[in-house]
């Protein structure tokens, strides 16, 4: 399912055929055709294009910005049907890496039906900051350091955060995170309205 390469870990096949479908479900879902979705999501119509056949590598800011776009969290764009049980060994499941820094988020959990939070495990390097529009409205993002040490936060009052320190904020205004030490580890919950 995963292929290791440069030392980060790149989506394969199956992980973009379910990008696909969820992303064809929810624009049906909405009744947006392709170009109303691409323009709200200020990506080029043929990305989404190729993101709905399967193609490409969509990046976080990508999948962020047409979960917001079709009004649906990350998490419903890119979450498989969870089994009963389910075991997510360190450096395993879904990886979506940032396009503008050294950042990726491997998604945990996502919510089921009628709950609101899902859960992240975030690998930073220091480089440059992960800068994220706001997310759906209602958003909330809380923060559980786990080793090294980041700036986390409102873009424009971020906090700087060690292992164990844990930060609440609004995730539908701007916000940063960028690790200040290298192998900086997190775990984060998104919270958002269903």
């Amino acid at each position: 399912m995963f292929v290791k390469t440069n030392g980060w870990t790149s989506v394969s096949n199956a992980p973009l055929d379910l990008i696909a479908a969820n992303l064809r479900r929810e624009r049906d879902r909405t009744g947006m055709s392709l170009s109303e979705v691409a323009k709200k999501a200020g990506v080029a119509k043929s990305t989404l294009s190729q993101l709905e056949s399967g193609a490409g590598n969509p990046s976080v800011e990508t999948l962020w910005a047409l979960g917001v776009a079709l009004g649906v969290p990350f998490s419903q764009l890119v979450e498989p049907a969870v089994p009963r049980v389910q075991v997510i060994r360190a450096g395993e499941g879904p990886v979506i890496h940032s396009e503008r820094a050294h950042y990726s988020a491997t998604l945990l959990a996502a919510c089921r039906p009628g709950t609101k939070h899902d859960i992240y495990w975030l690998a930073l390097e220091p480089g440059g900051a992960r800068e994220s529009l706001p997310h759906v409205p209602g958003s909330v993002e809380h923060m559980i350091v786990a080793s090294g040490r980041c700036l986390a936060g409102l873009a424009d009052d971020p906090i700087e955060l060690g292992p164990g320190d844990y930060i609440v904020y609004p995730g539908d205004v701007p916000h940063i995170c960028k690790a200040l030490e290298p192998g900086t580890t997190a775990v984060m919950v998104m919270e958002h309205t269903v």
